[in-house]
């Protein structure tokens, strides 16, 4: 088993930082080898380099959330999301079928509870 795990490229477990400018800051980001790859590709889908993919994303999730906490270990899960999605063939593995096509609804449904953020429930008494 632990074959598939221990022959990974080492490269890509490696971290690197990117200096990114999101909305004119300068800020940097660190990330392993392989995340870089996987958001590289998710960018590309919809005709985005890396920086364009990373401002929306960061723009997408204060619109949500109205904050942003952690948001290189965001990207870490995003990463992880998409390679788990298209594994579970919700996201075409052909990288010309752009990520803004899909329905998303659809992507999303009959997921594990962990994986969806489920609305707080507030109590009125």
């Amino acid at each position: 088993m632990c074959e598939v795990f221990i022959s990974a490229n080492p490269e890509s477990y490696e971290s690197r930082t990117r200096s990114l400018r999101l909305h004119g800051v300068v800020t940097s980001i660190r990330l392993e080898n392989l995340h870089w790859e996987v958001l590289e590709e998710i960018g590309a889908r919809d005709g985005m380099g890396v920086t364009q993919l990373i401002e929306k994303l960061y723009d997408e999730l204060v619109q949500a959330r109205g904050a942003v906490g952690n948001f290189a270990s965001f990207l870490r899960v995003s990463a992880l999301r998409y390679m788990a999605l298209q594994a579970r063939q919700r996201i075409p593995v052909d990288l010309a079928v752009p990520i803004r096509s899909l329905d998303a609804h659809q992507v999303l449904q009959d997921l594990p509870d962990s994986w969806a953020r489920r609305p707080q429930r507030v109590d009125l008494a």
